[in-house]
């Protein structure tokens, strides 16, 4: 049974399941997921935890499974917990999960909960994880979108009985801090429950807001050439200023943002050649957010502008890797911020 993550409490007040896996790469949310299937089981009499984390070739499988049939002398019931942070269980691993998931029909004393990182494709379409669906419940904890996370943060505020003031400055308020913990939701969280300890019930005005609130943003290289599809020159601005603050490999960007814009002209080449467009995207392996943002733009960037960013990348990529070149900058981060600026600014005139 695969559920999302909001579904989880509702199905828990329904009745427990033997067999819980929850997978994806928000930490945050993941842990109070986590957290609500032990408190549940911790009320129905599963007092006993026991905790396996998988690392290397030699983990011993068979501790896991000896463990779903041994109790202590004075445990009711245990919450057997399988940790695997890589998502890789290996072959032994495979087979063990498969025995595991399929024991649990039999064993009414043992809760099972596997915890995993996000998974690739394969992954999900592995015998072991089909195992734990068929026989489990298996919930995906998805990443909070950007555009969403203004309006994660209200609820938030909310369920600790605060909120930002109504209107245009309660939106502005949620931006500000919307902007200052992008990508960290871990971070987003400690920082509502600091307003909590700061500030009684009800409004909170911007000033408070910003007072408290610490720039705790993690910037991912990879959601960056989202925010330059979707036009957002300030938001690429910052994100790039965070890139570098934080060290991230100039090579790295260069490389998302230049495959970005090769992708954009095969696609565009494959269109002129007789493909559909949703055709051509998924030709090219372009999924999601980021197949609607090039659905939106590709209609309406001409030839001689993809022609012209190639150039541009292949510019960037000497300078990157310690090339001069005449006109441009010979700052790295500069070179990159004008082959981004680039291609976000079409997007950005397209989108009004």
């Amino acid at each position: 049974m695969q559920l999302a993550a909001a579904q989880l409490s509702q199905q828990l007040q329904r009745g427990l399941r033997s067999l819980y896996t929850l997978y994806g790469d928000e930490p945050l949310l993941q842990q109070e997921a986590a957290d609500l299937i032990r408190a549940t089981a911790h009320a129905q009499g599963f007092t006993e935890r026991t905790v396996h984390t998988v690392s290397g070739a030699r983990f011993d499988w068979g501790e896991v499974l000896s463990g779903g049939s041994s109790l202590s002398l004075f445990a009711d019931q245990q919450l057997l917990e399988v940790r695997i942070p890589s998502g890789k269980p290996g072959k032994e691993g495979s087979v063990a999960l498969q025995q595991l998931a399929q024991s649990m029909q039999d064993l009414d004393h043992t809760l099972v909960l596997v915890l995993l990182p996000h998974l690739d494709k394969a992954s999900k379409t592995s015998a072991w994880f089909s195992a734990l669906d068929q026989f489990g419940v298996t919930v995906h904890i998805e990443t909070v979108p950007r555009a969403q996370l203004p309006q994660w943060i209200a609820m938030r505020l909310q369920a600790q009985d605060q909120r930002v003031a109504a209107g245009e400055e309660g939106q502005r308020t949620l931006q500000f801090f919307a902007d200052r913990v992008e990508g960290n939701l871990l971070a987003a969280h400690q920082e509502i429950q600091k307003l909590h300890l700061l500030y009684p019930s009800g409004p909170l005005s911007f000033e408070q807001v910003e007072g408290s609130v610490l720039n705790v943003a993690r910037y991912d290289v990879f959601k960056l050439t989202e925010a330059v599809l979707a036009g957002q020159v300030a938001r690429v601005q910052r994100m790039l200023e965070g890139l570098k603050a934080e060290g991230e490999s100039e090579v790295l960007v260069h490389y998302t943002l230049s495959e970005d814009i090769r992708t954009l002209k095969r696609v565009k080449d494959a269109i002129a050649a007789g493909r559909p467009l949703p055709m051509a995207l998924r030709e090219q392996r372009v999924w999601g957010v980021k197949e609607k943002l090039m659905e939106r733009v590709l209609p309406r960037l001409s030839d001689t502008t993809l022609n012209n960013l190639l150039q541009a990348a292949h510019v960037v990529d000497g300078i990157v890797k310690g090339l001069k070149q005449p006109d441009w900058p010979h700052d790295p981060w500069q070179a990159l911020h004008r082959l981004a600026m680039g291609l976000c600014e079409p997007c950005m005139a397209k989108a009004r």
